[in-house]
């Protein structure tokens, strides 16, 4: 488990089972304890029955704790691939292609990036398991309709009620920032702030310290279970809802994004960061939600995770640097 939007999943898929009155999941010591009625199945035929339906999630059940264990030999891979990808992006900056890192804002190349990363987070793997699970409750009504291209309807509602709802909430933050007046001093402090969460995010992503996970922010929990229960309401405007309700679950990404949109104090310029974020989840969202694909799943994800906390981190310590430059703190470092 890795922040509460584990939580809310578990949670939320555990709680749909006939046999289940109750389930809760700890965060603090990465379990969940349920509460039902099971008849004579021994606590191994419990556990199997309840890994089925965490499986596709990217989870699995055990019934003692399990002690971390931490593959070293990733970075081997892991570490070259993030600084490519880093140098990769510096040399169109330096070559004027693309405006993607900025001293004084993130810019919208950036905010792209960070969706393209939190798309392939195992936080993400709730909102790719909130489509597909809405999906099935559709097909419930309708069998047949696998066989055809509509079946895909609720999927492209979804991802336009998500496009639609980031860029208009977005705008609604960057409004509400102008409110507030936030001046030079409140600037710097929600930069700080972003710097911060982007570091935790990246290093919750390299999976080498567990207990950075209890140090992630994230909205309280009841607002993400009411958006994961939305998928079971089988209406036309059920994906569109169900789009709009991914902007409030508790992804650190996502709220780093919106925290740092107060700072615009634009409508138009929080519309866009928030759209180029949402834009950047796109690629692989739709992957999850028009395929079986699930990169958790996959052997070399532990590898995938570990260059995604590099660049995250890369991205936390520029952004905290760029901070302290405008602030006057520290002398400029970075030329580009």
């Amino acid at each position: 488990m890795h922040c509460n939007a584990c939580v809310v999943l578990t949670e939320s898929e555990l709680n749909e089972m006939r046999e289940i009155s109750h389930a809760k999941a700890s965060l603090k010591d990465f379990s969940v304890e349920v509460t039902g009625e099971f008849g004579d199945k021994t606590i191994e035929q419990i556990r199997d029955e309840l890994s089925v339906v965490l499986k596709p999630h990217g989870y699995t059940l055990s019934i003692e704790k399990q002690s971390n264990f931490i593959k070293w030999s990733d970075f081997y891979i892991a570490i070259p691939v993030a600084l490519g990808f880093i140098a990769f992006f510096i040399l169109l900056q330096k070559l004027g292609i693309v405006n993607l890192i900025n001293a004084s804002k993130v810019s919208y190349g950036t905010s792209f990036i960070i969706g393209l990363v939190a798309s392939v987070s195992t936080c993400m793997a709730v909102v790719g398991g909130l489509v597909l699970s809405m999906s099935a409750n559709f097909a419930k009504e309708d069998p047949s309709t696998s066989l055809r291209v509509g079946n895909m309807r609720p999927q492209i509602l979804f991802h336009i009620g998500r496009l639609v709802s980031f860029f208009i909430l977005g705008g609604v933050i960057g409004l509400l920032g102008s409110t507030f007046q936030l001046g030079g001093t409140g600037t710097f402090i929600l930069s700080i702030i972003v710097a911060i969460v982007l570091l935790i995010l990246g290093i919750n992503l390299l999976d080498i310290f567990p207990w950075a996970k209890k140090l992630q922010p994230t909205m309280p929990k009841f607002i993400g279970k009411y958006a994961h229960g939305l998928k079971n309401i089988n209406h036309t405007l059920t994906p569109v809802l169900v789009g709009v309700a991914t902007f409030f679950l508790p992804c650190g990404f996502t709220q780093s994004m919106q925290i740092y949109t107060l700072t615009t104090g634009s409508f138009l310029t929080g519309s866009l960061i928030m759209f180029f974020f949402a834009l950047g989840t796109l690629p692989v969202l739709s992957l999850l939600s028009f395929s079986s694909l699930g990169i958790h799943k996959k052997a070399q994800s532990s590898v995938f995770f570990k260059s995604a906390g590099i660049v995250v981190i890369f991205f936390g310590i520029f952004n905290l640097i760029s901070a302290l430059v405008g602030f006057g703190i520290i002398p400029p470092i970075f030329s580009f």
